[in-house]
């Protein structure tokens, strides 16, 4: 009895990522796999009275998906402000259809205890006219309660009348560093122009914040436990809180000391938050979970957007923004070298892991030379250091991550959601047939993650792995770049035990093995099994996080089952 397993798995494809045949059977005890291998080794060594034999019915067991990428406060907004997406994920078409989005949210239970009028997700290059929402759009939805449309990269977003006064912008007021204000005409100083309601990157970031700070508190105290229920019923066993401030830190703490969370969250702090930091440790890393949660390091942000064209370039975009030259790049979050050298310096010597918002390959250039630089002032060291997009790295700079040891992590689904975008727009055909370029970086050996970056998409594992696989958009529904595709246990591997080495836990997770951690999810088929183009319609099935269902099952989606011989088990399910 000492050896009686919890749960024995079997009667599916069962995917290990892992070297060796594919098993028949997968036992769990304790909340740990102990058993891979033959059914009749499984029922003869594992099977007790209180064992659950748990038959898959031909659908497919896998490791439960490891978010590289992604923001858990994030999803939980994205769940609970008015929903501005566009097929396939919404419907918001035109500038009517979000103007009655926020309208309706606006007289919603969250949205009429709401100090501003928000919503997530607009997409000017899938809105019928083609551009953003200006002041005079959102003032048609309120003109006595302050209003943010937020752009679907989270870069940027747009605000009424009201929403500008309540940030103090207007004509004399300048762009910051790393930000623009957009104008209705362009004026020469004193007067730099009248704002048209479009703000970017660090202008954009106060109407955030300001928004924010104005929901309900109930709502914001349930941002975390809905982002990580989200996450569950998409297969994640581990998510991301991938650039929060101290105190939202702290706040995530509190959240898991009340209520554990049901999967495990790493958090990254800002790193420009921790300049005048007086603690010596202000981040609290370590490689060790509390009640579901861990700091593991700092993330920065270098540039901005490619889909909203803030991304920073080393050649022009396609097609500049309306108002800006031809030789328009995009521009840099932090213009100094000095100041992001010190920020992944100060990083590498605490101990700290490294994250980097990099879309744009000038943006990756001036993080290579940090990583350079910090490396030779500290030491070499195990410290996979990771550039987040990665969007339009170069072939030279995919080779310069392998030697310096950073870890791509691609937001894959830009082939699907902006191929064509940047086909006919951001870059053209040849640059963008090379954005999230994974076959590069298996050329180089590198061990590559692949994201969701959840608000920016839904935290979809499953587009996650269709997106690696065909490339294809979502518009015209052609292949972006194929000779990037990559096989589907490669998009498996990126999502699994790579994601896993990311974070230094591909001891305990990422591949189903002895000893590991029973981090599971069950999907309607196997990835490996089906035609690629079939990836996209696979469903997770059920998420089981260290032996315990956290996103459940259908009814008689699975069944427990009696072998011959065998106590007849409970019904499904592992006791969650």
């Amino acid at each position: 009895m000492a050896e009686q397993a919890d749960l024995i798995f079997h009667g599916g494809d069962i995917v290990t990522v892992a070297e060796g045949p594919a098993p028949e059977a997968v036992a769990v005890k304790d909340g740990l796999i102990v058993f891979v291998g033959g059914l009749d080794e499984a029922v003869d060594g594992w099977r007790g009275p209180r064992t659950r034999l748990r038959d898959l019915a031909g659908r497919a067991l896998l490791p439960g998906f490891v978010d590289a990428h992604g923001h858990l406060g994030g999803i939980g907004l994205q769940a609970t402000i008015a929903d501005l997406l566009a097929a396939p994920d919404g419907d918001v078409a035109d500038l009517a259809t979000l103007k009655e989005k926020l309208r309706a949210w606006a007289e919603g239970p969250v949205g009429r205890d709401s100090d501003w009028i928000i919503g997530f997700g607009y997409d000017d290059a899938m809105l019928a006219e083609g551009v953003h929402p200006t002041r005079d759009d959102l003032d048609e939805v309120s003109t006595s309660r302050p209003v943010l449309a937020i752009h679907q990269s989270f870069h940027l977003g747009a605000v009424n009348s009201l929403g500008l006064e309540r940030l103090g912008y207007g004509a004399a007021t300048p762009d910051p560093e790393g930000g623009v204000i957009r104008r209705r005409e362009l004026a020469v100083p004193p007067s730099y122009g009248e704002p048209d309601g479009v703000l970017e990157e660090k202008a954009f970031n106060p109407a955030s914040e300001l928004a924010m700070a104005g929901l309900p508190e109930a709502a914001l105290l349930a941002l975390f436990i809905e982002g990580a229920e989200s996450a569950a019923r998409f297969g994640f066993t581990t998510v991301q809180e991938g650039g929060t401030s101290p105190a939202n830190l702290k706040a995530l703490r509190d959240t898991a000391a009340a209520v554990p969370f049901k999967i495990d969250v790493v958090a990254y702090v800002k790193a420009d938050l921790l300049a005048d930091a007086p603690e010596d440790d202000p981040v609290g890393a370590s490689r060790g979970y509390v009640d579901g949660v861990r700091a593991a390091g700092v993330k920065l942000v270098l540039d901005g957007s490619p889909q909203g064209r803030t991304a920073w370039l080393t050649e022009p975009y396609l097609t500049p923004p309306a108002g800006l030259p031809d030789d328009y790049r995009g521009y840099p979050a932090i213009e100094d070298d000095s100041t992001v050298l010190k920020q992944v310096g100060t990083a590498y010597a605490r101990g700290w892991q490294v994250l980097a918002h990099v879309n744009g390959d000038a943006a990756i250039d001036q993080f290579l030379k940090a990583v350079e630089g910090a490396t030779e002032l500290t030491g070499s060291a195990d410290r996979r250091t990771v550039a987040i997009h990665a969007q339009t790295a170069r072939r030279d700079q995919v080779r310069e991550f392998a030697r310096l040891g950073v870890i791509p992590s691609f937001f894959s689904m830009h082939t699907y959601y902006w191929g064509d975008w940047y086909r006919g727009t951001v870059l053209g055909e040849e640059r963008a047939a090379t954005i999230s370029p994974a076959r590069w970086a298996l050329d180089e050996g590198l061990a590559y993650t692949s994201h969701h970056d959840a608000p920016v998409a839904l935290p979809n594992s499953i587009a996650i792995l269709s997106s690696q696989v065909t490339r294809r958009s979502r518009t015209e529904g052609v292949v972006v770049g194929p000779e990037q595709c990559v096989d589907a246990l490669d998009a498996v591997r990126a999502i699994t035990v790579n994601a896993a080495r990311q974070y230094f836990e591909e001891d305990r997770k990422g591949t189903i093995e002895v000893g590991k951690l029973a981090d599971l999810v069950i999907l309607s088929a196997s990835p490996l099994a089906v035609d690629p183009e079939e990836i996209k319609d696979i469903t997770v099935v059920e998420t089981i996080k260290a032996g315990r269902t956290v996103h459940p099952a259908p009814a008689g989606a699975l069944r427990a089952t009696a072998l011959p011989d065998t106590p007849r088990a409970p019904e499904w399910g592992c006791g969650c």
